[in-house]
């Protein structure tokens, strides 16, 4: 994202050019392979993660506070610039002044933003500041009415939900609007299952093998194990989620894992307005009900397409996008864009005509696992779309 005095002016709409590719470090110069055509739409000055198109076709995209201190949590793209969203208020936790501004009212730690065909802004607090401790009373789910920008409900988190090592991180909305699926990306990999109504939360599959890294995987990029300086390799948890059209069945895996899963979402939810959790919501159970869909190998961001009900799989180990055809068992992934300009392809969104987007947060060339690296982090969204598209956002002129 740009920062007020720094913005760069305009969108880049076209393919950027033969010689911006020469440009790259040496040991990114591989051709561009696959079917999709990889337009840029927007660069920021700041690591990027979450991405999400409205219904009307606005644009709006976060930064975490992973190795800064963000000056910006959620942001709308209007006009090509990113602007505070809902307001700057809500956008105006810093790190230096935790002790005078309330966690409750403040964005945190923003990991990702959902809209919902409800047409309201669903915004993931992590509250996690470069990924360490929980700020308490900071962990939340944030909806905001995208008819009025206005927050219309914040579900907190509780200590039994979000744990001190935890660190929520995407989420899937239900096409009725009553059901938030989350994951936890955190010590523990977990699911959280969220009654939007009640905002009542279950966690489940708590350090199920299902939610965990894969000890048998190592991330690798440019061709070498991609590790922190004390040595530490990358070992997320339950990350990328998926939800298919009729919100049937609920799809996830780890970054640090190669095995896609799946359930059925009708196991998940009825539970909120009970008594007590029933049987059928314990962990125990649902192991029994959890599918092995195939293996992704290492994947970021997972989508399945309203308008052709493929998969797309995020895939950082070869700067690529793949898909997977769900309607036959056993298929294999194939590659959509392989190109070195996704360095860490993280999360996907659908546009209204059915183009994707996915941000490029550049992870494994940020401070925390290169050495010198600036704090600041240069990112960049992109479109995936047969031929040139026109993908601005909305305009400054525009009522909203």
């Amino acid at each position: 994202m740009k920062s007020p005095t720094g913005l760069r002016p305009g969108f880049a709409l076209a393919l950027l050019s033969g010689a911006a590719l020469m440009a790259l470090p040496a040991e990114a110069q591989v051709q561009p392979t696959g079917q999709g055509t990889l337009t840029q739409v927007a660069s920021f000055d700041h690591q990027v993660t979450g991405i999400t198109v409205s219904k009307d076709g606005r644009i709006f995209v976060n930064f975490p506070r992973w190795s800064e201190d963000a000056p910006v949590s959620v942001a709308e793209l209007k006009d090509g610039k990113p602007v505070p969203f809902p307001d700057a208020d809500w956008n105006g936790w810093r790190n230096a002044k935790s002790d005078t501004v309330d966690p409750k009212t403040h964005f945190v730690c923003v990991q990702s933003v959902v809209a919902d065909q409800q047409d309201r802004l669903w915004v993931v607090d992590a509250a996690a500041p470069a990924m360490a401790h929980v700020i308490k009373d900071g962990p939340k789910l944030v909806g905001i009415d995208l008819k009025t920008n206005q927050v219309v409900k914040t579900i907190p988190f509780d200590s039994s939900t979000v744990l001190q090592a935890s660190y929520i991180n995407d989420v899937r909305i239900a096409p009725d609007g009553k059901t938030a699926y989350l994951t936890d990306s955190g010590a523990e990999g977990a699911l959280i299952v969220v009654d939007l109504d009640s905002g009542s939360a279950k966690r489940v599959l708590s350090g199920h093998a299902s939610t965990m890294p894969d000890k048998s995987v190592t991330i690798q990029y440019d061709g070498t194990p991609l590790r922190r300086p004390d040595g530490r390799g990358v070992n997320f948890a339950a990350d990328g989620i998926a939800l298919t059209p009729d919100g049937k069945t609920l799809y996830w895996q780890a970054i640090k894992g190669k095995t896609l899963y799946s359930l059925p979402t009708d196991a998940l939810t009825g539970w909120a307005t009970a008594s007590f959790v029933p049987e059928m919501l314990s962990d125990r159970t649902l192991s029994g009900k959890i599918v092995t869909v195939g293996e992704n190998g290492p994947a970021d961001g997972l989508l399945i397409a309203r308008k052709d009900g493929r998969m797309y799989v995020t895939s950082p180990q070869d700067n690529s996008v793949k898909v997977r055809d769900l309607t036959q068992n056993g298929s294999s992934l194939t590659t959509l864009v392989r190109d070195p300009r996704l360095r860490w392809p993280d999360t996907f969104s659908e546009g209204p005509d059915g183009t994707i987007y996915v941000t490029t947060s550049h992870i494994q060339d940020s401070a925390d696992y290169k050495p010198g690296a600036p704090i600041s982090l240069p990112t960049e969204l992109w479109a995936i779309k047969p031929g040139a598209g026109e993908a601005t956002g909305s305009t400054g002129g525009a009522a909203r």
